[in-house]
């Protein structure tokens, strides 16, 4: 088996992974149970308390996931993703709660624009519970020689080289009013006008 199907089948076997997206490595679980998502935060040394991005390689598969994003939230993110950018959505059906930290009426989700070998395991799997690769607290991995090695004893590892290493721009949009949570990779301004531009037209 390659790299690739090692990670698919670590994925559907409910282990973690670790992956590359357009910004840092990111620890990658299977997003539809609880059992997997807690393993991740168990690896990663942070309280299960802490909501995780729901991320996919396309907006469809988030939709289908949550399809009560429908309306207004699906025009207000398709604004801006795919792209660097966690946005923070109105979740009613308290869908993921195992993602979702305190607040089960709200998700994080993630769309990046994924390289290609991140997107060839993603696409066969749908939606995954992700958050960077790092110990709780510590630096975002822009290498993988920059991931703990704890967890990359623990996980399958797609290697693609250096990246970014600035972690996405988080906005909260359950709100009437978008609400910078992070500042990140994606330009906060930019976004911002872009989803008052959705709200003009």
């Amino acid at each position: 088996m390659t790299v690739l199907e090692d990670a698919v089948a670590a994925l559907r076997a409910g282990q973690v992974v670790v992956l590359p997206t357009d910004t840092v490595y990111g620890l990658c679980a299977d997003a539809y149970h609880d059992a997997p998502a807690r393993r991740l935060a168990q690896l990663k040394g942070r309280p299960e308390t802490h909501p995780t991005a729901l991320l996919a390689a396309d907006f469809e598969l988030i939709l289908d996931a949550v399809p009560e994003l429908r309306g207004l939230a699906a025009v207000r993110a398709r604004a801006l993703l795919p792209g660097p950018y966690t946005l923070v959505l109105p979740n009613p059906a308290r869908r993921f709660r195992w993602l979702c930290g305190v607040n089960p009426e709200a998700i994080g989700i993630r769309v990046p624009d994924l390289p290609p070998d991140t997107r060839a395991v993603v696409d066969q799997v749908g939606a995954v519970a992700a958050t960077s690769a790092n110990r709780h607290g510590e630096r975002d991995p822009a290498r993988i020689e920059d991931v703990p090695e704890e967890i990359r004893s623990q996980a399958v590892v797609v290697d693609v080289g250096a990246l970014p290493g600035t972690p996405s721009t988080v906005l909260d949009l359950t709100g009437s009013e978008p609400i910078v949570l992070r500042e990140g990779a994606g330009p906060a301004g930019e976004a911002l006008e872009k989803l008052a531009a959705t709200v003009m037209s």
